[in-house]
């Protein structure tokens, strides 16, 4: 385990997330600084760094940082099939680990949007997971019931008070996440999870969105993508709203090729491919289309 080795894994820290594409200069920089003081070396440019070279870092980084209780991870990006690699916390939740960045009203908020879009954007006729910024504002302040606590016994134990955030702040938060890697935005302006949001967070998702005591084949609101079992928050679903089956734009060729018809698996009805989950379940619409064309 060389300098080289802990350099990449600072970076990897500090970008929370890598792509091979995103490493590859910053391996060149790093055997370039490691044979700085050899005159008979060749400069070594970004394009000539490997995937294997890559993974090699990535296995050496990932041992040393299991020491630390980090692992890490990979999965695809649902849109660009793009693999990023991730650095996990294996030993604390979510809000613990956000708690060292934000607010107790800002977690707060973050909780409400997360409700939000897991909850209340997410039923089985419409799972669009995703959220825009008018309707985060509406969350920043917590319903009336949630602030003020059970009155008496509240007052009791003084427990502090949620007062929510300003509007500047909302904005300032979701900033803060797109930048931190949690949220990314899309071009039509919604908020969704991030790859690295939904491998950190997947335990948590599934603990505190999903009903442990569901009968299998029942609706949840974390569901997976049938062929690569990762979790769907962007991808195709079948017409019936009943039937879970649901898939990943970027693992459906294969998955269909691998049958002989294009009938779900699950309820036997025709797959469209175009029933979606994500934002586009709210983009495809007509009414959307329709106003879309109007402004």
């Amino acid at each position: 385990y060389s300098h080289g080795n802990r350099a990449f894994l600072q970076a990897l820290l500090a970008h929370g997330t890598l792509t091979f594409k995103e490493a590859r200069p910053i391996i060149a920089a790093i055997i370039n600084a490691e044979n700085a003081r050899d005159p008979e070396s060749r400069e070594c440019r970004p394009e000539q760094v490997s995937e294997q070279m890559f993974l090699d870092y990535i296995d050496k980084a990932s041992a040393a940082a299991s020491l630390f209780d980090y692992e890490i991870r990979s999965t695809q990006h649902q849109i660009t099939k793009e693999r990023i690699f991730a650095l996990v916390n294996t030993t604390s939740d979510p809000q613990t680990q956000l708690a060292t960045i934000y607010s107790p009203e800002e977690l707060s908020f973050i909780k409400r949007v997360l409700d939000h879009i897991f909850v209340k954007l997410n039923r089985p006729r419409m799972e669009s997971l995703c959220i825009t910024e008018m309707q985060a504002i509406k969350l920043a302040r917590p319903r009336r019931r949630e602030s003020q606590g059970d009155g008496e016994d509240q007052s009791q134990s003084q427990a502090p008070t949620d007062r929510g955030l300003k509007h500047s702040e909302v904005e300032s938060v979701l900033e803060s996440l797109v930048e931190g890697g949690w949220f990314e935005i899309s071009r039509e302006n919604f908020y969704s999870l991030t790859p690295r949001a939904l491998l950190e967070l997947r335990p948590w998702l599934i603990d505190m969105y999903n009903d442990p005591d569901a009968e299998p084949g029942e609706w949840q609101r974390i569901k997976f993508c049938e062929a690569c079992k990762e979790i769907v928050t962007w991808g195709l679903r079948c017409s019936d709203p009943d039937c879970t089956l649901r898939l990943h734009d970027i693992c459906q060729e294969a998955f269909w090729r691998s049958r002989r018809g294009t009938e779900c698996p699950k309820c036997s009805r025709p797959w469209s491919g175009k029933h979606y989950v994500g934002e586009r379940a709210i983009t495809m619409t007509e009414a959307y289309q329709r106003g879309k064309r109007r402004s």
